[in-house]
């Protein structure tokens, strides 16, 4: 028998990146909910951070500038490693998430996230 082991509707085919931005977009939208100006906000996944450094970031945030809105980054490779599971993962990329809209709003991430550093 040849052909996909399992129908593309099926989340078995679904790449281990698409599931990664499935958990940056769930985290993004719990934080929608209580922040609407994040409706202006682009969020991305990068694999890994363009400029290795000493420390790997887990993401990063940039300020809106002429012509371009505010983006914030989350690296898909440095949040894999430090998990061991989707439940782990999904609780790190959150963190990452909230922090850096924090940083991005200038706020406590405990403010963005009354929850956060609670899992």
């Amino acid at each position: 028998m040849r052909g996909p082991v399992a129908p593309p509707q099926v989340p078995l085919s679904a790449s281990r990146g698409e599931v990664f931005r499935d958990l940056v977009r769930d985290s993004v939208e719990r934080l929608e909910r209580r922040w609407p100006q994040l409706a202006e906000v682009d969020f991305v996944v990068l694999d890994v951070p363009g400029d290795l450094e000493e420390s790997v970031p887990l993401g990063s945030a940039v300020s809106a500038a002429k012509g371009r809105p505010a983006q914030i980054v989350v690296y898909r490779r440095p949040v894999e490693i430090r998990t061991k599971n989707r439940d782990e993962r999904a609780l790190l990329v959150h963190e990452v998430v909230v922090e850096q809209v924090a940083e991005l709003l200038g706020l406590a991430p405990e403010s963005v996230d009354p929850r956060y550093g609670q899992d």
